[in-house]
């Protein structure tokens, strides 16, 4: 049984699952695995996707079949979502031929194949979630540390240049490049898709907000409306903006609000 991380940091799941028989017995399985973990369940996709917006979840476990929606859509939504885009998504299923249009559209991790198999689900659980929580330890670590923290770029000269993390006002793709935007200057990072610039970065509050951006969210101090499918982001003490795309916007501007006295 894995305990790694401290009571204060545990790693949570959420089961997506409609047979209320099914998902007990999955719940035993992760509980024997990790003692430190968080358990969220959901019967249905809007219950899930409830939970999902209001919390942080770690990894996904999603019957593929639910009745009222399918499992796909539903991860799809997730993968929609910028801070989980790289989280473990796993399917449970019973019908084979679905699990490569999984792998295509959602880029899932793995499956676990109905009826469960005690051994085979611990195995395969308890691989991710031990590297999972190595991660996150990891990662909470680091984020202590984030006003520290540097990218290094290769300008076009030759010359190695360290960006910090937190001096990232918004990153926006130029062709096949990336323009890192800081209160220092604007940075060309060359042949580089914002996707993996992102994933480079690993920083939670730098996330991307349209098909072309990605935004700090802790420099950001206005969001405004220009239709119904894209917004424009304003940034302290920075003359640029960048956009922010409607598949992006119901997270964001959640995020922007946390702390805030919402007047109206």
């Amino acid at each position: 049984m894995y305990s790694g991380l401290e009571s204060g940091n545990l790693y949570s799941i959420i089961l997506v699952e409609d047979d209320s028989t099914q998902r007990d017995i999955l719940k035993k399985m992760l509980v024997s695995i990790c003692e430190l973990v968080k358990i969220y369940e959901a019967d249905s996709k809007i219950a899930a996707l409830d939970i999902i917006k209001n919390n942080d979840i770690n990894m996904f476990l999603i019957d593929i079949s639910l009745k009222e929606s399918s499992g796909l859509d539903l991860a799809m939504e997730i993968r929609n979502i910028p801070k989980y885009q790289f989280r473990h998504i796993v399917f449970l299923t019973t019908h084979m031929e679905y699990i490569t249009q999984a792998f295509k559209q959602t880029h899932c991790y793995d499956y676990i194949l109905k009826p469960y198999d005690k051994e085979d689900v611990q195995a395969m659980l308890n691989k991710l979630i031990l590297n999972d929580t190595s991660n996150l330890e990891n990662k909470n670590y680091n984020c202590t540390e984030d006003k520290d923290r540097e990218i290094v770029i290769t300008l076009k000269n030759g010359v190695y240049l360290g960006i910090k993390i937190h001096d990232i006002l918004f990153i926006e793709v130029i062709g096949k490049n990336c323009e890192i935007n800081t209160l220092n200057g604007i940075y060309t990072a060359n042949n580089i898709s914002l996707k993996k610039i992102i994933k480079l970065i690993n920083c939670e509050y730098v996330v991307q907000s349209h098909r072309a951006f990605a935004i700090n969210m802790n420099n950001m101090n206005r969001i405004e409306k220009l239709d119904s499918k894209l917004s424009i982001v304003y940034f302290n003490e920075y003359h640029k903006t960048a956009f922010l795309g409607y598949k992006f916007k119901e997270s964001i501007i959640s995020e922007f609000k946390k702390g805030k006295v919402a007047i109206c």
